[in-house]
């Protein structure tokens, strides 16, 4: 027995069959035409107005207004081509803000596989707005076109749904079949029922019945491909256009109309990508991009970024590089199936909380744990088992693929996670390790410097979804390790010359032995080559103990046999006699060799890894000079890669292009003039080199220093608490009305807190001037970071970098300047009063004050810093 509060549907003859309406009620009609719905529509509204009842209609399909006539109906127009997220989160915040016991009419729902491409989303998008209406005592009206859904959604809608009825409009007559009516039964309420006056007569005879069932078959049917979602039919369709066109049936401009269309709703939908795929892709990339697909929806970002670099290269008409580059058989998990998961295990309203303003950062922990414990559904996991079988042991990497990253002005980089799968075991095995790294990614969303960047760069409430990009890693087995000669990121812009005669407009590598985390990442102790393309042998050290200092020391690499992801020595790996090309990247130290024998330490060989060798001897440099070039010209835009590289037996390297994202530089901008004479004890700090950032001439009002001694004697608590603190003084200022200029030792945002300052790059985004000091008697060196993630933060966040070394020739660094000023830290923290000996928080002048000044000269390779 239902008792709740009955509705009427304005129907007499519709109420008798199903028991009227109730409240909580949502109401599906299955229909031909749209004004079959509306023929339904408007006696609910009118009778639902006339009982006093408040009527909402959601407006965003492009057929005909269901309602027109009606003033006291409340109108929400919502873009659906936005995405579903964003659309799903506006019908959510329209509900939450109306209340209970409001009645509502949707448009039709299948007006979205225009927009959307697949059924999929649509049955999520029903999925968690039926009970959420259904929560709040409402009644709704939704329609879906007959013959045009999924089966599968039809199933998920008459799942959810109270109320299911399928109407026909067939020889001037109206019939209706009720498919499903909760809680409530009669002995002919599921027939269909024929409509006569205000009455609805049930069809009680099989001949009646089957007579309607075989004049409508005539009409319209259900064909075999329903089974499959409107997105594999788009293909199949796509498809046989390809077909067409190759036996010359129709014209190629269909084919470039097509792939146009494919690309705004698997690739891109941001319009400069999208002229640029279309311009390069053909329908057969396009056919080929979906046969590697798990689900449905974008394959994000990263994932386009690598394809159209590979695309574009591969039609190069000067250089053959498709005898260069190492192919590639990478699979997509498209962004569907992330929200996908997070419908199926109950995790929307919990999202959907997270995103209101003030739950923003507080409940992300929260969504965060339980993305690391859902579950994925069969027909998904199907697809996971499939590809794992296609790599069988071969290693691969997971990597986060999300909408808006690696786009122009949004790299996103090192925000989301990327995960190793050494892929050992028995599948089984192999299959938790890679669904859980999957979990992982998933979670990344949540984390916080993910939440910061976007919340920093207005996008906080743009669809975000998380595609992944699935792809085997490039190397090669050496015994029981796999990992490629060299990996690293490359520039068409470098920003960062150390020499006057340096063109940036060379570009310039950062690379590495071994798997590129190290070159992508700061790591505690250990540094990448850096390389100006024009210049490739030059080194930005005055002397060999510099060089010797800041190299390579450790090699990120997969241990098969321990089915790990490990970091390993240089000189562990030389002694282990891989096979590796020494005299590539490495050179003898035979100055170390002669102190250890001096010292009667037993004499080993010691290596220094300089990259001499594939610098000198190879055609690498102008080769991933001319290719980063090939690239900037094609995007008309600096570019930066990721990219691995293995050498043959004879000699001969291949380079695996693994990503391509437009690069964000600041540049060369106007000249700057330095003032023509300076008293020296008006000089805060003064360098050659060691800086980035382009051309500045930038006023201070607020200086933040840590002092290198006092914050060396902190324990690891300690250090902890300044980050924290740091963080605090960051997110109390404005950017774009204060400048600041924070100065400390070591790296900044390093993990190792006895390397410098643990902050999150979220708690200096809004800094105006960052310094690494360095302290060599605590251990505390800067790093100049070029190609890290950590400096993709730094120029898209328009932070200008400096590297000071106080001890080098020619370095003026006076900090008693600032004793004179008082420390407002008290002001600022009161409960931090207690860190006013380790920071020193400086107002050097108020808004629009031209007290303390940096000025910087890329072409003169000089910086200064300045009080009036």
């Amino acid at each position: 027995m239902d008792d709740r509060e009955r509705v009427t549907t304005g129907f007499p003859g519709l109420d008798e069959i199903i028991d009227s309406l109730r409240m909580g009620d949502n109401v599906v009609l299955q229909v031909t035409d749209i004004s079959d719905y509306k023929k339904f529509v408007s006696p609910y509204v009118e009778n639902s107005l006339s009982s006093g009842r408040r009527v909402v209609y959601m407006r965003f399909a492009s057929h005909d207004p269901i309602i027109t006539d009606q003033e006291s109906v409340v109108i929400y127009n919502i873009d659906a081509s936005n995405g579903f997220e964003s659309f799903s989160t506006q019908v959510h915040q329209i509900i939450t803000s109306e209340g209970r016991d409001v009645f509502y009419v949707f448009d039709c729902l299948s007006d979205l596989l225009y927009v959307w491409a697949t059924d999929l989303m649509i049955g999520n998008f029903f999925l968690i707005t039926c009970p959420y209406l259904f929560e709040l005592n409402t009644v709704a009206y939704f329609a879906i076109l007959k013959y045009t859904n999924s089966f599968e959604t039809i199933t998920a809608i008459r799942e959810t749904t109270q109320v299911l009825l399928d109407v026909y409009e067939f020889k001037n007559q109206t019939y209706v079949h009720p498919l499903k009516v909760w809680n409530r039964s009669t002995p002919t309420m599921f027939l269909p029922h024929m409509e006569k006056g205000e009455k609805f007569i049930p069809l009680t005879t099989s001949a009646d019945t089957s007579r309607l069932f075989a004049d409508l078959s005539q009409h319209g049917y259900d064909s075999p491909r329903r089974n499959l979602d409107y997105w594999d039919r788009m293909f199949l369709d796509a498809s046989d256009v390809y077909q067409q066109v190759r036996s010359g049936e129709i014209p190629h401009t269909e084919e470039k109309e097509l792939v146009e269309k494919l690309c705004k709703n698997i690739l891109s939908k941001d319009e400069r990508f999208v002229r640029l795929l279309t311009d390069n892709f053909s329908l057969e990339d396009m056919l080929q991009i979906k046969a590697r697909l798990i689900g449905s929806g974008f394959i994000g970002g990263k994932a386009v970024g690598m394809l159209l670099a590979r695309k574009i290269l591969s039609k190069d008409s000067e250089t053959d590089y498709n005898q260069l580059l190492e192919p590639h058989d990478s699979f997509y998990i498209g962004s569907d199936v992330f929200y996908t998961y997070l419908v199926q295990n109950g995790l929307w309203k919990l999202r959907m909380e997270q995103r209101k303003g003030e739950n923003y950062s507080s409940m992300a922990t929260t969504l965060k744990t339980k993305l690391l414990s859902g579950l994925f559904s069969q027909d998904i996991k199907n697809q996971f088992l499939r590809m794992l079988e296609y790599f069988g042991q071969s290693p691969i990497i997971v990597r986060s693929s999300s909408l808006l990253e690696d786009g122009f002005g949004n790299s996103f980089a090192g925000k989301y996670e990327s995960i190793f799968c050494i892929n050992q075991g028995t599948l089984e095995e192999r299959y938790g390790q890679f669904e859980e790294a999957v979990r992982k990614i998933f979670a990344s969303t949540m984390n916080e410097d993910a939440l910061m960047y976007r919340l920093k760069r207005g996008l906080a409430d743009q669809d975000e979804q998380m595609a992944l990009l699935v792809q085997r890693v490039s190397g090669c087995y050496r015994k029981h390790y796999f990992l490629p000669d060299f990996a690293g990121v490359g520039y068409s812009y470098n920003t960062y010359v150390w020499e006057k005669d340096m063109d940036p407009q060379a570009g310039m590598l950062r690379i590495v032995t071994g798997l590129g985390t190290r070159a992508v990442n700061r790591m505690a102790g250990d540094y990448a080559r850096v390389i100006a393309l024009d210049k490739p042998l030059s080194k930005p050290y005055s002397n060999i103990e510099d060089f010797k200092q800041f190299s390579q020391y450790k090699v990120d690499l997969l241990n098969i046999s321990e089915n790990d992801m490990q970091s390993l020595p240089v000189q562990t790996l030389i002694e282990e006699s891989l096979g590796l090309n020494l005299s590539l990247f490495a050179e003898r130290d035979y100055v170390a060799e002669k102190r250890m024998k001096e010292l009667n330490i037993t004499p080993r060989e010691s290596w220094i890894m300089t990259f001499e060798g594939l610098l000198s001897t190879t055609s690498f440099a102008k080769v991933l000079q001319k290719m980063l070039k090939s690239l900037e010209k094609v995007y008309q835009y600096p570019v930066d890669i990721e990219f691995t590289v293995n050498f043959r037996d004879n000699g001969i390297f291949h380079v695996n292009l693994l990503q391509c994202r437009p690069l964000q530089v600041k540049g060369l901008k106007s000249k700057v003039e330095f003032p023509k004479k300076v008293a020296p004890e008006k000089i805060l700090f003064e360098i050659n080199n060691s800086f980035m950032g382009g051309n500045i001439h930038q006023y201070i009002q607020r200086i933040i220093y840590i002092d290198p001694w006092a914050y060396s004697s902190l324990s690891e608590s300690g250090k902890y608490e300044i980050a924290r603190t740091i963080g605090r003084i960051n997110h109390m200022a404005d950017k774009k009305e204060i400048s600041m200029l924070l100065l400390g030792p070591g790296r900044w945002g390093t993990s190792t807190p006895s390397l410098g300052v643990p902050v999150l790059f979220s708690e200096i985004n809004n800094m105006t001037i960052l310094g690494e000091i360095a302290y060599p008697k605590a251990g505390y060196l800067p790093e100049v970071s070029f190609g890290t993630h950590f400096f993709q933060d730094l120029v898209e966040s328009e932070i200008f970098y400096v590297a000071l070394y106080p001890e080098r020739n020619g370095v003026v660094f006076q900090t008693e300047l600032l004793a004179e000023y008082e420390n407002i830290l008290p002001r600022l923290v009161p409960r931090k009063a207690s860190l006013q000996d380790v920071i020193k928080v400086i107002d050097v002048g108020k808004e629009n004050s031209k007290n303390l000044q940096v000025i910087a000269d890329t072409m003169k390779q000089k910086v200064i810093c300045l009080f009036a």
